[in-house]
């Protein structure tokens, strides 16, 4: 039985078409699963899913009437799934639980370095033969305080190259990782890390209790010339307050990978398109603030374990184990 893998990249088709060679068949659609989409599905026992698929309750009914009856999604975070749903149409449901916590942590540095330093403004200048030195300057970053919010793999390897950078560290978290405490991370309030970091980047998951975790109020907490990264996911930042404190002149730059309504426009060509999302469209003119299409986790070695777990999914679905990687059924 063959399994239908939708939202593949182009870089990625490779990967997983070598890695179930000789363990099932693929076919990679580069297509993304939405309810347009999910009557494709119709006849495959198993589904494979990218992080912006719609895995809502009409979807998974949708799939389930087909007769799916698993989805491997290809990526940690699931908040994109209707697990009751999923429970209730007796689907099986997997994740990748982890891959390579330094392609996101060295992304979000690759973002937080070209906003203080300017980067994009810089490229674009010398590509036009202007070398002028006028509004590029940045600050140095050792010696100044960066605020870790989430401190599990990826928050802790990010607080690791902060330390190599010699920056004080704050951390947020429901519990302290003691490999962040002996870097000399001190865990404090989230107001108290907002309002003393230089530099705040979020590496915490999505779900009810962190939906627009840096809100309104929280980004008027923050330092006016700080650093804002978020790498993690769009939800966790209340984009529409964000756009109405960079209007006011605030933050000495944004770096942004992933964005709260991305679905259906991010790893798509819109080049040639009228982009109906005003609050997008308004972030991406102001000068310190960059936005990339969620791509800090797309690595070799990271997809190269995010394809190797979802065939351990797969296989294990097969033979009727279990891991940590389940999502549904839940006992």
């Amino acid at each position: 039985m063959e399994i239908l893998a939708f939202g593949v990249q182009a870089d990625e088709q490779p990967l997983i078409e070598a890695a179930f060679r000789g363990h099932q068949d693929v076919h990679c659609l580069d297509v993304f699963l939405t309810e347009d989409t999910a009557p494709i599905a119709a006849g495959h026992e198993i589904v494979s899913t990218s992080v912006n698929a719609d895995l809502g309750a009409p979807v998974l009914e949708t799939l389930a009437a087909g007769g799916t009856r698993m989805v491997a999604q290809r990526s940690t975070g699931f908040n994109n799934v209707d697990l009751d749903a999923a429970e209730r149409l007796g689907l099986t449901v997997a994740r990748v639980s982890s891959y390579s916590p330094y392609s996101v942590a060295e992304f979000a540095w690759t973002l937080a370095m070209a906003v203080n330093r300017r980067i994009v403004r810089a490229s674009t200048r010398t590509r036009d033969f202007d070398f002028r030195l006028h509004g590029l300057m940045g600050r140095d970053l050792h010696g100044r305080t960066a605020g870790v919010l989430g401190t599990g793999k990826i928050g802790e390897a990010f607080a690791r190259i902060a330390h190599g950078f010699g920056m004080r560290l704050l951390g947020w978290d429901v519990a302290e990782n003691p490999a962040c405490l002996a870097l000399g991370m001190r865990y404090v309030p989230k107001d108290e890390l907002l309002a003393e970091s230089d530099l705040v980047s979020l590496h915490v998951p999505l779900m009810a209790a962190t939906q627009h975790l840096i809100d309104a109020n929280a980004l008027k907490a923050m330092k006016d010339d700080a650093i804002l990264v978020n790498s993690s996911r769009g939800g966790l930042i209340d984009t529409t307050a964000l756009v109405g404190e960079l209007r006011a002149g605030r933050f000495t730059g944004v770096g942004l990978d992933v964005y709260e309504a991305e679905a259906g426009l991010f790893f798509l060509d819109k080049s040639l398109e009228a982009i109906a999302d005003d609050t997008l469209a308004r972030l991406v003119t102001f000068p310190n603030v960059l936005v990339t299409s969620h791509q800090a986790y797309y690595t070799e070695d990271a997809v190269g374990q995010i394809v190797d777990a979802t065939v351990r999914n797969v296989l294990d679905y097969r033979a009727g184990r279990r891991s940590e990687n389940v999502l549904v059924p839940r006992s």
